[in-house]
């Protein structure tokens, strides 16, 4: 029998509610209302019943001290046994609401026919019907594609064949014929769009107290036709064409219109240092590219083009990121936005897409493996219809609502929130400018967002400068999570500004085009946790030894824990996961060991904090005098300014060691595991002390 919760959130004092930072005057009256949706939860209630019951009655206010929300969350769960429980839910479906959700109407529609008597109602029935999912494909599929803005120029023969035995796992949507991005432009009745919806809600960066801008669904589509009929001119169909720069709303355009065309999009991150940039166009074979001549972030411009400039002589086009003109002189042969745009002059209004069979190439991404080289993920057709399916299922994206999710074309992320709204019939809101600050915070309020993703160290940051205080933040119904291990801490936070709504933790991968574990709408949240496998994707988790015991092989090491929750361990290789950028320890040993001419060799790790959280990266380094001194924060100076310059900006040293050597094989090979666990535990250690 589980623990009661009486000796917990019932010995919470108005003088310890004072000390959280809620004035003496409510402090009284806040304790009256915690300790009645408590008792309402009924005599000898379990700790997540009482939690459930203070949620639901609203006692804890977004705008209430950070400290207040902990003081009860953790008074609430004091004493809970993981051990037998498993973690503990913050978020509990309702039995009225579920049926109101993507998969739940679709459940409620078909389960009693596909489940027969087994069906009840989509929480309790979720684990049959996920079951259904994965052992019945083409009916689950059939099904959720009907859901989704997808024309097709030519219908499937098939949702799944088999037939052809070379093709490992079958052939999906067997002569389909389409246009993504047309799916994206037309008007769709059955998801309530029209020509007059909104597609995209904008703001720039420095204009935050103005009314947000607004793109119709009729004027999106003529932007990315006119940027269409100017690729038209320039380019021959099947190439590819690299953009390398902010999410705004021309990197959408353009997107969008490279793949109306038949062209093939080359997706760079605009953190990228020049050789990086190189290196992505040499292995995609780019024929050009679309650029800014700066990035504004808070307010500073840094420097865009001239990285381009020095990665690649492929033709660039340039993007003013301020006004109408840019502001840097071009090399001979590239070519201002404004004068791109000309080549469209005298084209007609209309455009005929490039209608192509389901497996064409549309898009190609870069994912850094553990050989320090640039891996090319290709996406075909297919890439988005997964993706947006899995949003529709997971995230809940439903027509007519906000979706915001700060990211990069140059990352997984960017494609997927651009289909996951299009394709879902939802509007997409992008800030043209630095998420991690009060402002974005702003226009998350000022946009009426209703569904917002991140990372947990942006997460981290809004919380570090409370950057949600005073804002309005109730519109948001669902909230997203990728990239990385979330802090329990933040990610409480993280809900309580919007009034305790569920937060969906997902991971996959850019070859999966989604995420192959993350969170329901169906089933009690806890933080930092996912709660099953996605829809119809089925998978074995191997022990240490490599063996089945519960298909897909990931690099992270995962927790099963007791009530069928999911944890991220880390990385189980040495690709490490920072600020939600996966990367190798290869790529930044390769650029720190030139830091130095007194180094012999680095060898960089991430460590896991002991309270959860983001990866933070540790560099280790031999010299090549094994007996001289060295300043260690001179030498963490210099790998923080070779890793800004040389490979991506975003990575931030956290702490460096000097060691006589490195643990190695019998066959010379480094281990960096050894040398992981090895430091977790110093670190551990001097934190005890």
């Amino acid at each position: 029998m589980a623990a009661s919760a009486r000796g917990s959130v019932w010995e919470i004092q108005p003088r310890d509610v004072e000390a959280a930072g809620l004035a003496a005057a409510d402090a009284a009256a806040f304790v009256a209302a915690l300790r009645s949706a408590a008792a309402a939860a009924g005599s000898g209630a379990t700790r997540d019943a009482v939690w459930a019951a203070v949620a639901a009655a609203g006692v804890l206010r977004p705008e209430h001290p950070h400290a207040l929300h902990q003081l009860v969350y953790y008074s609430t769960y004091a004493g809970w046994d993981r051990d037998a429980r498993g973690p503990p839910p913050y978020w509990f479906p309702s039995p009225i609401d579920c049926k109101q959700t993507n998969l739940g109407r679709l459940m409620e529609a078909n389960g009693p026919k596909l489940l027969g008597s087994s069906y009840k109602d989509p929480i309790s029935s979720l684990s049959h019907f996920y079951r259904f999912s994965v052992e019945n494909q083409e009916v689950y599929w059939s099904m959720v594609l009907k859901q989704l803005a997808v024309n097709f120029k030519q219908e499937p023969r098939s949702i799944l064949s088999t037939s052809d035995r070379s093709k490992k796992g079958g052939t999906w949507l067997q002569g389909a014929v389409l246009n993504i991005a047309e799916c994206c432009l037309l008007p769709c009745p059955s998801l309530k769009r029209t020509d007059d919806s909104t597609a995209i809600i904008w703001r720039d960066e420095g204009l935050d107290d103005y009314p947000v801008n607004r793109m119709s669904l009729k004027e999106l589509r003529g932007q990315v036709i006119t940027v269409a009929h100017a690729l038209d001119a320039m380019f021959e169909k099947g190439d590819r064409i690299a953009i390398d720069m902010p999410m705004t709303c021309n990197a959408v355009i353009i997107y969008l219109a490279i793949i109306l065309g038949g062209f093939v999009v080359v997706s760079i991150a605009d953190s990228f240092a020049p050789q990086e940039i190189g290196s992505r166009m040499g292995v995609s074979k780019a024929k050009a590219i679309f650029t800014q001549d700066f990035i504004v972030r808070g307010g500073k411009k840094v420097p865009l083009y001239s990285r381009v400039v020095q990665g690649t002589s492929s033709k660039a086009v340039v993007i003013p990121a301020i006004g109408d003109s840019i502001g840097i002189t071009l090399r001979n042969g590239d070519m201002s936005w404004k004068d791109f745009l000309s080549r469209a002059a005298g084209r007609s209004s209309s455009y005929s897409p490039v209608y192509q069979s389901v497996d064409a190439l549309t898009n190609i991404l870069f994912s850094s493996g553990t050989t320090g080289e640039p891996k090319a993920i290709p996406w075909t057709q297919l890439s988005p219809i997964r993706c947006a399916s899995d949003t529709w299922a997971h995230l809940d994206v439903r027509p007519c609502e906000i979706g915001c999710w700060p990211t990069n074309l140059g990352w997984v992320m960017g494609p997927i929130i651009i289909y996951s709204c299009f394709l879902n019939g939802a509007a997409l809101a992008l800030y043209h400018g630095s998420p991690l600050g009060r402002d974005f915070c702003k226009f998350v309020q000022d946009a009426g967002v209703t569904v917002l993703g991140s990372v947990p160290s942006l997460v981290k940051s809004w919380k570090a400068g409370n950057c949600a205080e005073g804002l309005d933040w109730t519109k948001i119904r669902v909230l997203g999570t990728t990239g990385e291990a979330s802090d329990i801490d933040d990610n409480l936070w993280l809900t309580s500004r919007a009034s305790y709504k569920p937060i969906v933790e997902c991971c996959g991968g850019t070859e999966l085009a989604s995420s192959y574990i993350q969170g329901s709408l169906l089933r009690p949240q806890v933080f930092g946790a996912f709660s099953g496998a996605s829809m119809s994707t089925g998978f074995v988790i191997l022990d240490e030894q490599g063996t089945p015991y519960q298909l897909r092989r990931h690099g992270d090491i995962i927790q099963r824990t007791v009530g069928g929750y999911y944890i991220v361990q880390g990385r189980a290789d040495d690709t490490m996961n920072l600020g939600g950028i996966k990367t190798s320890s290869v790529e930044i040993e390769r650029v720190c060991n030139r830091a130095d001419e007194c180094l012999l060799e680095t060898a960089a790790v991430s460590i896991k904090p002991s309270g959860g959280g983001p990866e933070h990266l540790a560099i280790l380094a031999v010299l090549k005098d094994r007996s001289a001194q060295y300043d260690v924060n001179l030498l963490k100076r210099k790998f923080q300014t070779a890793i800004q310059k040389n490979l991506n900006p975003l990575f931030k040293v956290s702490y460096v060691k000097v060691v006589p050597e490195f643990p190695r094989t019998a066959s010379n090979k480094l281990l960096r595991r050894v040398l992981r666990d090895q430091l977790a535990q110093e670190l551990s250690n001097r934190s005890k002390l």
